[in-house]
């Protein structure tokens, strides 16, 4: 008897984990849907898909609202890598391209956790040697059996939402390495500021500007203007921004006044 229970206990564990990553993966894939929309999908009660989806927002993965649940941004919320990784694909190559241009064979260079970065990051077998620092599970993944690249991990505390790793272990590894140029995106920008949602992010990247000579921010035109709840770093900051032909003139205009601007045609 103890044994049939712990078998339909097991069983149930199994389903709900294949149900939330069902719901997860529609979420991610559309950006956002209603509770009800999901209990048709998964063939459960709204009220247990409300169950799924406070599970799924405390794990990070997804934001709930009043009716439903979203996989986008916010002022204080920011997507999950996920959903990150399958939006504005060819915007950022478009401007990873442009960026490697600003990265030469012998660099040391730094990348942030952000998919713009991802997006650099598989373009770099074609100018090395290099050596290249970052924390982002997914560009280590890309970057480890490149000939003639030297790869540092920076490690610290895993971040599920981000795929990546923080913490006061990842802070103080970016401080003890200085290189010739950091790539960093972010969540938000104005044409005075740079922000995130989260202030942990915003630890991390700040120090990666100051170890660089050279900061270069990659930024699609979806995440301006906008702002989010941390202010990270004057755009003044910045030695170059690279943005795509989705940015309104009258705007890549007023953050050149402000630092080097370079426009992706896509």
């Amino acid at each position: 008897m103890l044994e049939e229970d712990t078998g339909r206990r097991h069983q149930t564990a199994r389903q709900r984990n294949l149900r939330q990553q069902r719901i997860a993966d529609y979420v991610v894939k559309k950006g956002s849907a209603s509770a009800a929309e999901l209990a048709e999908l998964t063939g459960v009660s709204v009220m247990t898909v409300h169950r799924d989806l406070d599970e799924l927002a405390r794990r990070g993965l997804l934001r709930k609202f009043r009716g439903g649940v979203s996989a986008q941004p916010s002022t204080v919320f920011e997507s999950n890598a996920e959903y990150r990784l399958n939006a504005h694909v060819e915007t950022k190559s478009a401007i990873a391209r442009l960026a490697l241009n600003y990265v030469e064979p012998g660099m040391s260079i730094l990348l942030d956790d952000s998919t713009s970065a991802l997006a650099l990051a598989k373009l770099l077998g074609e100018v090395t040697p290099l050596t290249v620092a970052t924390n982002y599970l997914r560009t280590i993944e890309l970057l480890k059996d490149i000939d003639d690249l030297r790869l540092i991990c920076i490690g610290g505390d895993y971040s599920p939402t981000h795929d990546s790793f923080l913490g006061m272990p990842c802070l103080e590894t970016v401080e003890r390495i200085t290189v010739d140029a950091t790539f960093v995106s972010t969540s938000a920008m104005n044409a005075e500021m740079t922000f995130h949602q989260e202030p942990e992010i915003v630890m991390v990247k700040r120090a990666m500007l100051a170890s660089a000579q050279n900061r270069m921010l990659l930024m699609d035109s979806s995440k301006m203007p906008r702002t989010a709840l941390h202010r990270l770093a004057p755009l003044t900051d910045f030695d170059r921004l690279i943005v795509d032909s989705g940015v309104p003139e009258t705007l890549v205009e007023e953050m050149r006044s402000r630092t080097h601007v370079d426009v992706a045609n896509i």
